[in-house]
């Protein structure tokens, strides 16, 4: 049965609070899996404690030991997505305010929902295998047997032993490495993480990596094929950490490293403290795509410092994120890039709205996620709606110097803890005590719990986006006979973000016809950009007018990358051009063993495939 606090948990949430995890890991590479031992250091919270529930997926539990004594423990029913509880009855009585280590002993699952273990065939060096972790939102029960809810946050200490060819990164400060006593063919290293983290945050990487210095506190990781490459893409991030603390405060992390994952790795970037994960298709090769390291560097204060209480609050997360990324990109560019962005993800959150159905609950800003799938939830909704509302807050509250004021009391108030909507709503009621007519007048309801688009439409400034709507209408409009009037000036000076601005425009009109497609390649030679966020959009183009050269190059992007805002709608539309829907189908089925457990299980639903039995258990 799911906690009351957390839908999405079975942990006793109510009885006790982990503070500190001990982690010991041996990382298996032949057996795939990691064979592991926790010590959770438990606070009581009620008196006669005598049990206790830990959320587990696929884990084979072969001790448990409470405060140095055996504890007898069983498996209850397994869920079909949040896992199996594991119940621990304690050989001895707890009272409110004691603490109990709990040591569990355990095996991960070769089919482990948080780890992907890539062949060496999978990685830019091909001769050494890899193994990343990824336990947002609900997949760290399938690494680690614990409370697996972000209102838990705790300190952390890890052992690490892996192949000595091989290297292992953690989200948390290097504590030093060792010849590993019990087999010299290994090497064990150690981490600390000692500001609280939620265990969505835990983050493990074992592979081929190196390192280069991009700043005083950051370095750039990655196998050496790439790791250069990335060290100039993300040369700006200690600027953007700087203004990031100018505007809400310092940095309480330490160090910000970022790691550049191999291309399968399902989302742009992951927030794990000390060390950012990225996706290589932000390798632009003109730093046009590092703007996602503001992104994540903001979760540094909203998210990881201030945590929701479950995931329903997802938005507080996000929604905080995006405005931070965005007030970082006007300090160093401008208000109107600010708004530019914001124009941007309006459309996207159009198109998530128009995915899901405006009637869905899941577009509501706060959503019910009892008995939902946190991974089937996922969409820019949170991010986008989230950034809307506070936008609009902004703009009835004074403005953003005023609202930056909220933002950054809102971090120091609420740091080191998780907190509901209805906490934050609270404190805004507070620290705007002289403006709460204004706040009285916010239709709460409609933001919050009606699905579909905002009830208020914001309004944003047009500048940097009128050239690309006229130039969208010039396409739009065109007969066969105005073709020649286009050329490569119309894009000349246009910047990159203004180019993804162009094509989205386009895949919200009707398509335009193959002639006007193959002229526009003509004239553009959009195939030649190597900007993921271009070339995505660009294929989309080409497929909605049936253009079947494209065809191959979509189905490439598709597979050579496996980030979800890509290869999802790519393999939609790809699916949708029906005279290649059965080798969209045989495409797919042949490179989903390359793909994430995450990617594989939403992508097998957009094309009604059904998931391998390794993969659905």
């Amino acid at each position: 049965m799911a906690s009351v606090m957390d839908p999405c948990s079975f942990a006793s949430l109510s009885k006790c609070t982990t503070k500190h995890l001990n982690l010991v890991f041996h990382v298996d590479f032949d057996r795939r899996v990691i064979k592991g031992k926790v010590s959770l250091t438990l606070e009581v919270l009620e008196d006669k404690l005598s049990c206790l529930t830990l959320d587990t997926k696929d884990l084979t539990i072969t001790k448990v030991i409470a405060n140095g004594q055996v504890a007898s423990f069983s498996v209850g029913t397994k869920h079909s997505f949040n896992g199996t509880p594991l119940e621990i009855q304690l050989p001895l009585e707890l009272f409110r305010g004691q603490h109990v280590i709990v040591e569990v002993t355990y095996e991960t699952s070769p089919r482990a929902s948080s780890l992907q273990w890539l062949t060496p065939e999978q990685t830019a060096g091909k001769k050494q295998p890899y193994l990343f972790s990824q336990c947002q939102a609900t997949h760290c029960r399938s690494m680690i047997p614990c409370q697996d809810g972000p209102s838990v946050k705790h300190t952390y200490y890890a052992q690490v032993s892996v192949p000595k060819e091989l290297v292992a990164v953690m989200g948390a400060l290097h504590d030093g490495q060792e010849a590993d006593p019990q087999d010299n063919s290994r090497t064990i290293y150690r981490f600390r993480q000692t500001v609280p983290i939620p265990s969505y945050l835990i983050a493990l990487v074992v592979g081929a990596v190196e390192s280069r210095e991009i700043g005083p506190r950051s370095r750039v990781w990655s196998e050496k094929e790439l790791v250069d490459q990335a060290a100039y893409e993300f040369a700006e991030t200690e600027t953007m950490l700087k203004t990031a603390e100018n505007l809400v405060g310092p940095y309480v992390w330490g160090q910000y490293d970022i790691l550049l994952l191999p291309p399968s790795f399902p989302y742009a970037g992951m927030e794990n403290p000390c060390l950012t994960y990225t996706t290589p298709t932000l390798l632009a090769g003109d730093r046009s795509l590092a703007g996602v390291i503001a992104h994540e560097i903001s979760h540094s204060w909203t998210g990881n410092l201030v945590t929701i209480k479950n995931w329903e609050h997802f938005w507080l997360n996000e929604g905080h994120t995006v405005y931070l990324e965005r007030m970082i990109a006007r300090c160093l560019e401008s208000e109107q890039f600010r708004q530019f962005k914001a124009i941007g993800g309006w459309k996207e959150m159009q198109e998530a709205v128009n995915m899901f159905g405006e009637t869905n609950p899941l577009t509501n800003l706060v959503p019910c996620l009892n008995e939902v799938d946190t991974d089937q939830a996922f969409s820019c909704i949170p991010y986008e709606k989230g950034f809307a509302f506070l936008y609009h807050l902004e703009e009835l509250l004074g403005g953003p110097e005023v609202f930056m004021g909220f933002i950054k009391s809102y971090i120091q108030l609420f740091a080191y803890s998780s907190i509901s909507t209805d906490e934050w709503k609270d404190h805004l009621y507070t620290y705007f005590k002289d403006k709460v007519e204004i706040l009285n007048k916010v239709d709460w309801n409609g933001w919050m719990h009606t699905p579909g688009m905002p009830p208020v439409k914001n309004r944003y400034d047009t500048t940097l986006a009128d050239v690309c709507i006229t130039l969208c209408q010039r396409w739009v409009q065109a007969n066969e006979a105005d073709l020649a009037s286009f050329n490569e000036a119309d894009v000349k000076n246009l910047s990159s973000p203004q180019l993804i601005e162009f094509l989205a425009l386009l895949l919200h009109e009707k398509p335009i016809p193959l002639s006007h497609v193959k002229r526009m390649q003509e004239v553009y030679n959009l195939n030649a950009i190597k900007n993921a966020e271009i070339r995505f959009r660009w294929l989309r183009v080409c497929l909605r007018a049936k253009w079947e050269e494209a065809v191959p190059l979509a189905f490439k992007m598709a597979t050579e990358q496996g980030r979800l805002k890509f290869t999802r709608p790519l393999f939609r539309e790809l699916h949708g051009f029906e005279k290649f829907r059965q080798e969209t189908v045989s495409v797919f089925l042949k490179h989903r063993a390359c793909m994430h457990p995450v990617a594989v299980a939403l992508v097998s639903k957009d094309l009604n495939v059904d998931q391998p039995q390794s993969k659905a258990a």
